[in-house]
């Protein structure tokens, strides 16, 4: 049998990691942010776009990928909600979890 004491640490890491959490949750909420008309166009597309297929089984690929998709659709929807267009850029608060889900897919 292999050895999975790690992933014991790993468990207790991520609970260490939920009370972080808890205490920057309260500090943090929505970071006011600039993005080229281009992108929030697209991103308010996302938002607008039906998807008619449903969701059969899929690979991780496939999963991190719609994942992806509707990170940048509720972009969007922060765009179409609450956000100001300032000639080429929109002006849009964002809440952090959608400018962290941006920031790895950048990577």
């Amino acid at each position: 049998m292999e050895d999975r004491e790690q992933y014991v640490r790993y468990q207790h890491d991520r609970i260490v990691l939920a009370a972080i959490g808890v205490h920057l949750d309260p500090q943090i909420s929505r970071i006011s942010v600039r993005l080229p008309r281009s992108v929030a166009e697209s991103a308010v597309a996302a938002w607008d776009r039906e998807e008619l297929g449903g969701i059969g089984e899929e690979s991780r690929e496939e999963y991190e990928l719609r994942d992806d998709a509707a990170e940048l659709a509720l972009i969007g929807l922060a765009i179409t909600s609450r956000g100001v267009w300032e000639g080429e850029e929109a002006v849009v608060e964002l809440d952090v979890v959608q400018i962290a889900a941006a920031l790895q897919a950048a990577r």
